[in-house]
């Protein structure tokens, strides 16, 4: 064999150690990649499956409220946020369960919270319109709320025009082609003149139902009570939600009682002791990133109905991914 020969004889047997490397590092990775797949789709059915009982506990605690008292306030169960807790703490509640090795390791770093808020406690994008109509009164609480955050009125009336030409709807041929849609969220108003800044600063005042509602004086807070009840200034609404505290309200004698001023009258359309409307949202946080889920429920007597539900991954910088 001549050194040529040889030195081929080299190169080839290095070729074919190259590609026998390539070949088994490929295999590896597949057979990496598909067991991280498979552990990811493993710990999502999972996460799905604890945050779904998240939701039927809080189903069973508004189930049994309305068994118990016929208004509600924050001083309730319900209104009991759950604080971040090891998921472990729930499962040791249960002897029939037991987590051992790494399965115990990882339940151990995963932490369950969740809170149920009242939906009724805040103005009602619904309210607004009436048998295609602005509702004076809805609109007059709604002008109250922008007055008190410093928002532009013009933004509530291209709101309110938007909200009544998407009531109508296509009639016919001739309707305009920039109809908007019915808004289903309160995110949706964005189309219907608010702008996202706007919008922020609404979000924790207001909701989007599918009906009329009115307004929970037990649970609404002092920007909505301000807004809602025509003359009640914000230190008026404060000293409410003090005295509330100490006695929540189940009358309209309650009501006066507490507010001891004649000029300010309980109105049976549009407030209310009791709520028929709230949301769910529960968090699951591993490492980094939580998952939470948020569901708006609806209660009529002791039936607890799932009217939607919204499951997004929050990462490390805020951001969401649904």
């Amino acid at each position: 064999m001549t050194g040529r020969q040889r030195g081929a004889a080299i190169l080839t047997a290095m070729l074919t150690v190259v590609l026998v490397a390539t070949l088994a590092a490929g295999m590896l990775w597949q057979q990496w990649r598909g067991v991280e797949v498979e552990s990811a789709q493993r710990a999502r059915v999972q996460a799905a499956w604890v945050l779904s009982g998240a939701l039927d506990w809080a189903r069973l605690i508004l189930r049994e409220d309305a068994r118990d008292s016929a208004s509600d306030h924050l001083a309730e169960p319900w209104a009991v946020p759950l604080a971040p807790a090891r998921l472990s703490t729930f499962l040791a509640a249960d002897k029939g369960v037991a987590q051992v090795g790494d399965d115990a390791d990882r339940v151990d770093q995963v932490f369950l919270s969740g809170q149920i808020d009242d939906l009724q406690a805040r103005l009602n994008v619904t309210n607004l319109t009436r048998a295609n109509q602005v509702d004076a009164r809805s609109l007059a609480a709604w002008q109250r709320l922008f007055k008190l955050l410093n928002l532009p009125p013009d933004e509530l009336t291209a709101l309110t025009d938007a909200l009544l030409r998407a009531g109508r709807g296509p009639t016919n041929e001739s309707t305009a082609p920039d109809t908007p849609l019915r808004p289903q969220t309160v995110g949706d108003l964005r189309w219907l003149g608010l702008s996202p800044d706007r919008l922020r600063q609404l979000a924790p005042f207001i909701t989007l139902l599918p009906v009329r509602t009115p307004i929970n004086l037990n649970t609404a807070s002092t920007e909505v009570l301000h807004a809602s009840v025509a003359g009640l200034d914000l230190a008026q609404a404060r000293a409410l939600v003090q005295a509330r505290a100490l006695q929540p309200m189940a009358t309209a004698a309650d009501f006066d009682r507490v507010v001891n001023n004649p000029a300010l009258r309980f109105e049976a359309g549009a407030h209310a002791f009791s709520s028929g409307y709230f949301r769910v949202t529960g968090q699951l946080r591993q490492g980094q990133y939580t998952l939470q889920e948020t569901s708006v429920l609806q209660r009529n007597g002791l039936s607890v109905q799932v009217l939607s539900r919204v499951r997004e991954v929050i990462t490390p910088g805020g951001s969401t991914l649904k």
